[in-house]
């Protein structure tokens, strides 16, 4: 199975299953001389990890990190980092009674007829327990940023919880590490718990809509036709478990604006720089970034291993039912804030080494004669 690997000069291969003895990252390209450590990373998986409270899975899993590689006297050496976290807390036993038959709204029917084997424990590679490797390249990636590009923060939160929305006029940045959602509206957040809360005793599940927004990024980065930053961070968000749609700025709202509505109009700042009037594009203009926010929103569907029966079929062509025991998160999208988080960072950094590589500082002036 290939396709493992993401990235053009930060790259990032992630390996292992849901329920093998461990899982991980092989980070190349990392700069040397970074100051890293296992404590840097695992502040990031400490956010994403399971069983933290009763609206994740309680899967067990300490989600401890060991780096085996490409890092010297705390400094990253430009060789490839290689990351660890063992498994610890399998059960396998929880999925026996699936083997032969295909969870609806899963990868297994698709992974069958592809490669003609599957790993019914958990999902294997299609679980969303993957997902703790990149958060772990992600923490990485954002301690290179701190030194290519000291101004940049990465903040990722969750917007939308089945149809309830934040109201943005409550919108507070401070709220968003205060409660298990991530969700910068207080009242929002006491709304969701309860509405999670039902829906979890009942056994079933809920999609999210989450943004994740980078501040302080510099303009130039992206390139135009197939290398634009809107692209890769499309790319990278679309990959993560679960999730079935991206969009960039206004994205699909922006398709009901009119020409003069979207505008993102320019005027000189008193520090001569540009001025932007608003940022429906999201912070990216023909796929190079303008130094506005870059905001990303992705939606996650509902957990497909729910306890109501579902119709399906057996690899034997039978039909039967199927209900999916175990330990589930009733809504993902939860953990995925961390992981759209850590999706950007790799992204963002890729692109400021493409971007230091091919043109070093942006060359086009503003206000001075030539």
């Amino acid at each position: 199975m290939s396709f493992n690997t993401f990235g053009r000069m930060f790259r990032v291969t992630t390996w292992g299953e849901s329920h093998g003895p461990a899982l991980g990252a092989t980070v190349d390209g990392c700069p040397p001389g970074v100051a890293i450590d296992e404590s840097m990373i695992q502040h990031w998986l400490d956010r994403r990890k399971p069983g933290q409270n009763r609206y994740t899975t309680q899967r067990r899993e300490a989600d401890e990190v060991r780096i085996l590689s490409g890092v010297f006297e705390g400094q990253t050496t430009g060789t490839p980092v290689q990351l660890m976290i063992e498994n610890t807390d399998q059960r396998s036993k929880d999925y026996g009674d699936i083997a032969e038959k295909f969870r609806p709204g899963h990868a297994d029917i698709t992974y069958w007829q592809k490669y003609g084997i599957r790993d019914y424990r958990g999902g294997g590679r299609s679980s969303a327990r993957e997902t703790a490797a990149r958060v772990a390249a992600g923490g990485l990636a954002r301690e290179a940023i701190r030194v290519l590009a000291p101004g940049v923060t990465i903040t990722g939160y969750m917007v939308a919880m089945g149809e309830h929305d934040i109201d943005r006029a409550r919108f507070d940045w401070d709220q968003i590490e205060q409660n298990p959602f991530w969700c910068p509206d207080a009242q929002a957040a006491a709304d969701w718990a309860t509405y999670l809360d039902g829906l979890r005793k009942s056994g079933s599940s809920v999609g999210a809509v989450i943004e994740v927004v980078a501040r302080g990024v510099p303009t130039g980065l992206g390139a135009p036709v197939y290398g634009k930053l809107d692209t890769d961070l499309a790319a990278a968000m679309m990959s993560i478990n679960a999730v079935k749609g991206v969009e960039i700025g206004d994205g699909m709202a922006a398709a009901r604006l009119t020409g003069e509505a979207n505008a993102d109009e320019i005027t000189m700042g008193d520090d001569g720089q540009p001025r932007y009037s608003s940022n429906h594009a999201g912070g990216i203009l023909g796929g190079i970034s303008t130094g506005q926010d870059v905001v990303v929103r992705f939606a996650v569907k509902p957990t497909s291993s729910i306890l109501t029966p579902r119709r399906t079929i057996t690899k034997a062509g039978e039909d039967t039912e199927i209900v999916t025991k175990g330990r589930h998160d009733p809504c993902v999208g939860i953990r995925a804030v961390p992981v759209g988080e850590a999706m950007m960072a790799c992204v963002i950094l890729d692109h400021l080494l493409m971007h230091r590589g091919q043109v070093g500082e942006n060359r086009g002036r503003i206000g001075q004669a030539f």
